[in-house]
């Protein structure tokens, strides 16, 4: 995953800090910020630069809510707004979100912006998934206004295909001729291509994406170390859906893979014990943790958080580091599941950390609040809050109402 961020995590301020709460999504910075002095100045900020450490982390609908509750004036979303095209892309996400909480500036916004902005297509089409119909129906005659005047070709999403706009499917074209070598059900010649020391990289991933689609080839194992790109940085391709294909088969290698000095190589290897280790793979997994947060890697600890859940309390040396990754990484796609592991290792004392989840940027956090959470009157009007919220997504409400209904509330 591509990461925004230097791996130095200069750019964020301390993870206990209300700036640095709101720049991860934690919760308890939602918490905080109806209490605590200079909140409108840290939201403000949080609002002007993107702060998702990945492209896979949420931040739209946790922004909404800290617009919604301080009853925050639209204007650092507006300037968003009409700036490129990624800072257009976050403000109309939040500001739909407001809309359908019952911002009219909002909804208005975001309709001239439709009239007059440079990206408004990608604008139209997002409000369209987002809002009921009758909010942007009548913008029909703007657009073909102004696809007439651009010359633009719009896409078969939702506008288009209500306004009969829609360009035509291209004809498929006829397949051409398969760039991967012929092979038999073993896959000789597969793996001949792999140990071919002459063999084109460009080849060699396509001998990997064929083996990605088989079934397990054993001889794989052996030819693992040999491909990377040449400057030893990367693997090729495919490689590590190639290796996930072979399951256990893979372990007793991995465990040699894991301990190259090859960073791509070590983190193959790392990724087979997870998933299928032993108890004897504790240490190597625990130790991988560990350097993850002394490096600050925030890409990586939730899989081998995933992969310490499988061995319950046997990985209990592992809960301090995992409680620490779940308070500090900016990666908050992440941080469920730490908290899942943290549950299946050291389950005691995670209330707190479930009732914050209910206030996370993260519908998965939300989702093992709505369920973890402890029965206290504060969980209790949040789960009602949760479930009459028009901005949450639907699985949420869906839960905390399921929730309540069964007198857990």
């Amino acid at each position: 995953m591509t990461e925004r961020f230097d791996p130095n995590d200069q750019a964020y301020a301390p993870a206990d800090s209300l700036h640095g709460l709101l720049q991860r999504g934690r919760g308890a910075g939602a918490l905080r910020v109806l209490d605590e002095p200079g909140a409108t100045g840290a939201v403000r900020d949080v609002l002007r630069q993107d702060w998702r450490w990945d492209a896979v982390d949420d931040r739209h609908l946790y922004l909404a809510r800290l617009v919604h509750d301080l009853r925050l004036p639209l204007d650092p979303l507006l300037g968003l707004l009409a700036g490129d095209e990624d800072e257009c892309e976050r403000a109309t996400r939040v500001l739909e979100l407001l809309a359908v909480a019952g911002s009219a500036d909002a909804r208005t916004a975001l309709r001239a912006y439709v009239r007059d902005g440079e990206h408004w297509v990608d604008v139209l089409e997002s409000v369209a998934d987002a809002w009921p119909v009758e909010w942007w129906d009548d913008l029909a005659y703007v657009a073909r206004t102004r696809l007439a005047d651009e010359q633009l070709l719009p896409g078969g999403s939702r506008p288009w295909a209500r306004w009969g706009m829609e360009v035509p499917a291209a004809s498929p074209r006829r397949p051409g001729r398969a760039h991967t070598a012929e092979v038999g059900p073993d896959g000789r010649r597969l793996l001949s291509v792999l140990a071919d020391a002459g063999s084109a990289d460009g080849a060699k991933a396509q001998a990997l994406y064929a083996l990605a689609g088989r079934p397990p080839e054993p001889g794989l194992l052996a030819l693992v170390p040999g491909l990377g790109t040449a400057d030893g940085e990367r693997p090729l391709p495919w490689l590590g859906r190639a290796v996930e294909r072979l399951g256990a088969l893979a372990v007793p290698e991995a465990r040699a893979w894991a301990a190259d000095e090859r960073e791509w190589l070590s983190w193959t290897g790392v990724r087979v014990l997870a998933e299928h280790g032993e108890d004897r793979d504790l240490p190597t997994l625990i130790g991988e943790l560990a350097s993850h947060e002394k490096a600050r890697q925030w890409c990586g600890p939730g899989l081998l958080a995933s992969g310490l859940a499988r061995f319950g309390p046997a990985a209990s040396e592992a809960a301090p580091v995992l409680h620490r990754l779940w308070l500090r990484t900016p990666h908050s796609y992440e941080r469920p599941a730490l908290l899942k592991a943290l549950a299946a290792i050291a389950p005691a004392g995670l209330g707190l950390a479930y009732t914050e989840s209910l206030w996370d940027c993260e519908a998965e956090a939300r989702l093992l609040g709505v369920a973890s959470a402890p029965d206290l009157p504060h969980v209790h009007r949040r789960l009602a809050e949760l479930r009459a919220d028009p901005m949450e997504e639907r699985e949420v409400r869906a839960a905390a109402g399921a929730r309540i209904a069964a007198g857990r509330r």
